[in-house]
């Protein structure tokens, strides 16, 4: 990728105009992912709320299994756009499948670990019941979750798409499942947002990596301004589903009337509130790349903030993995 061109002032030195822009959307990123980087007990304090006992540890695997499952999604989702861009060079920069599904099957086997523990932390291979899994509805998702990752470390050279898709759809309806016990009320309707958020996130964070890969792999040329525009217009897309999808969810869960007041008062509102900014920061970056990308002179510039969204979006995988692990708020009549 060519960097973002520079301004020379004849009487003083190279200056460029956009990192001023950079670094403060960058500062807004950083603040709105105040609250889960200091950790549950920053979300907790002065709610009176208890957490599950390994609640920060819970959520950093499940934030490796969320960025595990958008690695492949991601490339499978690119590769299929590069291939209607005019000229594309057939060349594709090394696959991160197999690294993404190693890593998922190690998050995976310790988020099995406890459940088979009965959601504790486990401190010793005597403390799990391993041979109990099969017994629970967590416990199976959670065979499925560790199968498909094994099975999507296996197919991930297999030449067809569908082939190397299918386990990792599996993760997905696990994880949809696993979120929205059968007691919840309308727990199907909850498995479908759930399912149809996780989706498009995994699509647009783990697209928009192997596009800029893409783009550094192939130099300059027309074939990487058309393909960032091809995924630009379908991450508007994802981004209008990933809104949708959220919002449903969280009212769901926090009605109309009292979300204003949850969004401060419980850890899980704190840590959503945060979740929402760092998506309004993600927001702002696509649409500045996009600009970039109609209006500059050079529109590989765009891959500047399209960096820094990478980033962001990175920061709400994080977020998304401690959101999890945290109690659900009070469901006020």
């Amino acid at each position: 990728m060519r960097p973002t061109p520079e301004v020379t002032d004849p009487n003083g030195p190279i200056s460029r105009p956009a990192t001023g822009r950079t670094a403060a959307v960058l500062v807004l990123v950083a603040l709105g992912a105040l609250i889960p980087a200091l950790g549950p007990s920053a979300a907790l304090a002065g709610t009176g709320e208890a957490a599950a006992p390994g609640v920060a540890g819970v959520g950093l695997l499940r934030a490796v299994l969320f960025a595990a499952l958008s690695v492949p999604l991601g490339e499978l989702f690119v590769d299929r756009l590069a291939r209607g861009v005019p000229g594309a060079p057939a060349e594709r920069p090394r696959s991160w499948s197999v690294p993404a599904a190693c890593a998922g099957l190690v998050a995976a086997l310790g988020l099995a670990s406890v459940v088979a523990t009965g959601n504790l932390v486990p401190h010793s291979l005597a403390a799990m019941d391993l041979g109990g899994l099969h017994g629970s509805r967590d416990g199976r998702l959670a065979l499925v979750e560790v199968n498909a990752f094994l099975l999507a470390a296996l197919c991930a050279g297999a030449r067809s798409p569908l082939g190397r898709l299918w386990p990792l759809a599996a993760v997905v309806v696990a994880e949809a499942l696993r979120a929205h016990p059968t007691t919840e009320h309308t727990a199907l309707l909850g498995s479908g947002l759930t399912l149809t958020h996780l989706l498009c996130a995994a699509l647009w964070t783990g697209g928009l990596l192997h596009a800029l890969r893409l783009l550094r792999h192939w130099g300059p040329g027309a074939a990487g301004p058309a393909l960032l525009g091809l995924y630009a217009r379908a991450a508007a897309v994802l981004l209008a589903v990933i809104t949708a999808t959220g919002v449903c969810s969280s009212l769901r869960r926090m009605p109309p009337g009292t979300v204003l007041e949850q969004m401060t008062t419980t850890a899980y509102g704190r840590v959503l509130l945060a979740k929402v900014l760092l998506v309004a920061a993600v927001a702002l970056l696509a649409l500045w790349a996009r600009t970039r990308l109609r209006r500059a002179a050079d529109p590989l510039t765009a891959c500047a903030p399209a960096r820094a969204e990478v980033v962001a979006l990175g920061a709400v995988v994080a977020v998304s993995g401690l959101l999890t692990a945290l109690p659900l708020p009070i469901r006020w009549s």
